[in-house]
């Protein structure tokens, strides 16, 4: 007789997802939040992007936040599939294929944004320490190396994942703790020995965020030893001014997962949605807010913004209607007249941010 969780023909393990403990299984507020939040991560990031193709930026610091903003809008639209299904549609269940799948390129671009932000610390430092220098030094083939080393080591590290799950047996309880897919979350399902994914797991932590938050240490220390090297005050503040958004989104990647990290090892004892809030917060808050911080800490974007207005005023008004438009269906109702003024507020309260960047950060 085959477990319960796999099909009697093909062996085919099934995962069942879970969204927020206590929330309802069609929640209104919550389908908007998912909405909202993912629309937003993709116009913020696709906007940074259009800016870096559309103004001709070549400068160095540019490629790598047009690598940032590309690795967070991946890493956010690699839980979407999962997430709009449970909190939308509320079809829990995915083939282990799938999970896998998910699992792989959500801990891939994780790791890729790790390396993305050490890159970013290079590129600071170089361009504070031998600023006479910074082009040639990071030239176009040594950016492209660089962005495909950053690449290379995620992949690497992280491939090996799926398959020491695959050899798993799966077998009673199938359900994760959340409504998309991780290695950890996975593992402790299991109905066999995981020593194996327990150390390679903490191998591949130490390889891909351990090392890049000491290498971000050691390069932060450099780089403020170089700024204290400048004579002038003003040229100080002016260096250290420039490190504000990486050290803004270092902070954004860090926090949480740190945060994440401790309440999943010594937060056993607390409710399961502090669980799921902090790994929803790793998961979707930092892609959001990164746009909105890079797009105030660089001032050389504002033309870029300008002319990007009239195409983003089109997309908030998009995205209104497309959020409007899914959860009615979601619903089966139409919205609210409350509901449309929430929507209508936030893309308001988007359009107004916008606007104050474009007009100068007032």
């Amino acid at each position: 007789m085959s477990p319960p969780n796999q099909t009697s023909d093909n062996h085919q393990t099934f995962f069942t997802l879970t969204g927020i403990p206590g929330m309802p299984e069609k929640d209104f507020w919550l389908a908007l939040s998912l909405c909202l939040l993912y629309s937003t991560t993709f116009l913020g990031n696709v906007i940074i992007l259009a800016i870096k193709v559309e103004r001709s930026l070549y400068e160095p610091m540019y490629y790598f936040l047009a690598m940032l903003a590309a690795t967070d809008l991946s890493f956010s639209l690699s839980s979407m599939p999962t997430m709009v299904s449970v909190h939308w549609f509320n079809v829990s269940s995915v083939t282990s294929d799938a999970c896998l799948t998910q699992m792989f390129f959500i801990h891939t671009f994780g790791g890729v944004e790790s390396g993305v932000l050490v890159a970013m610390a290079y590129d600071h430092f170089v361009a504070i320490r031998f600023p006479l220098q910074y082009a040639t030094i990071l030239t176009h083939s040594v950016i492209s190396k660089i962005g495909a080393a950053v690449l290379l080591r995620s992949v690497g590290a992280v491939l090996p994942v799926p398959f020491l799950i695959k050899r798993l047996p799966f077998c009673h309880s199938s359900i994760l703790s959340h409504a998309y897919c991780l290695h950890q979350d996975a593992m402790r399902l299991a109905y066999a020995d995981t020593h194996v994914n327990s150390i390679y797991g903490l191998l591949a932590v130490i390889f891909i965020i351990v090392l890049g938050a000491l290498i971000l240490l050691v390069s932060y220390i450099l780089i403020l030893q170089a700024i204290l090297g400048i004579a002038s005050k003003e040229e100080r503040l002016k260096a250290l001014n420039t490190c504000l958004f990486h050290i803004c989104a270092v902070l954004l990647f860090y926090v949480p997962l740190i945060g994440m990290t401790l309440i999943h090892h010594y937060g056993k004892h607390l409710s399961r949605v502090i669980h799921t809030f902090m790994a929803d917060i790793y998961l979707l808050l930092p892609p959001v807010l990164k746009p909105i911080v890079c797009s105030v800490r660089t001032k050389q974007f504002d033309s870029g913004l300008s002319s990007c207005s009239v195409r983003a005023g089109l997309a908030l008004n998009g995205t209104y209607y497309f959020c409007a438009y899914a959860i009615e269906s979601e619903k089966g109702t139409k919205c609210s007249t409350v509901q449309h003024k929430f929507l209508k507020k936030w893309k308001c309260s988007i359009s107004l941010l916008f606007n104050t960047v474009v007009t100068g950060h007032t």
